[in-house]
């Protein structure tokens, strides 16, 4: 009884109920306000928004963009895609890395023709072959291929297959890349980024031929060592030479002279040169 009388003393102001409505109110207001600027940054940020895409510059470049698919394989070098015959080729410069889309019949395809990629590193290049192409505007994939930082030089391959296409992509020293198949769209993506870790410059040896311009002759010269990785690097004044392996002693390129020059059909085009792995050969 003792310590119910002690509450039933206890007094309570006159006031406590205008403080209580007091503070139910002044928290309500700050419920409200925080909705307010919640409400009030979405709405900027849609209205922003909106005003961006309705700039026409920045409107024809976002629609430009196309959606890619689904990931099916990233790759250093390799193959993908599957036959196909017909398909048209385009691309698109997205931040620091290029998409090469395709269609058919002037439809989107769901998925990337066969394609290989071969990376040599003196110098360091890309090599893409895409079969069953028809239509390839070289002129475009050269210019957005150049616009990335990271791309030294951009020269097509001579390929004697009027369904098949190539281009090789030299990189700068020091450069990391991945290649990405997607489908769903079909599309290539390739990403280049800087290496942070400095790159050692070393000598290699090869197999090499005289310089020769652009055309046929290249061509007959895979067509005639078809077991052979021929490559061609493109040196001063647009002239090309063919290349086989790049060895790190002068002996495995001899050696390797030594076996081509036991078949029949060779024709003396190829001898033994070295260079730096940063630098075009003479």
């Amino acid at each position: 009884m003792m310590k119910k009388n002690r509450y039933n003393d206890i007094h309570i102001p006159e006031q406590l109920a205008d403080v209580i409505h007091n503070a139910q109110q002044k928290a309500v207001k700050r419920k409200q306000s925080f909705r307010i600027v919640q409400y009030s940054s979405l709405i900027a940020a849609c209205i922003a928004f909106i005003m961006i895409v309705n700039i026409s510059s920045v409107a024809s470049a976002m629609s430009q963009i196309p959606v890619l698919g689904s990931i099916v394989k990233v790759l250093q070098w390799g193959e993908g895609g599957e036959i196909t015959d017909g398909a048209q080729v385009n691309t698109a410069v997205v931040a620091d890395h290029i998409q090469i889309h395709f269609s058919h019949d002037g439809k989107v395809s769901q998925r990337v023709p066969f394609y290989t990629v071969k990376h040599k590193i003196a110098p360091n290049r890309l090599i893409f072959t895409f079969e069953g192409v028809r239509t390839f505007d070289y002129d475009k994939v050269k210019q957005d291929l150049l616009m990335l930082p990271l791309v030294r030089d951009v020269y097509a391959s001579m390929i004697l297959d009027d369904s098949a296409m190539g281009f090789v992509v030299q990189l700068q020293e020091g450069v990391n890349y991945s290649i990405t198949e997607f489908e769903n769209p079909g599309a290539i993506e390739l990403k280049l980024n800087p290496n942070t870790t400095p790159t050692q410059s070393q000598k290699i040896f090869a197999l090499r031929t005289q310089p020769m311009p652009f055309g046929e002759q290249m061509g007959m010269l895979e067509e005639t060592y078809p077991k052979e990785d021929i490559s061609f690097i493109k040196i001063a004044n647009n002239q090309f030479i063919g290349v086989i392996g790049e060895y790190a002693t002068r002996e495995e390129a001899e050696s390797k002279l030594k076996q081509i020059t036991a078949q029949t059909d060779y024709n003396g085009e190829f001898y033994v040169d070295s260079w730096m792995n940063n630098e075009l050969p003479k």
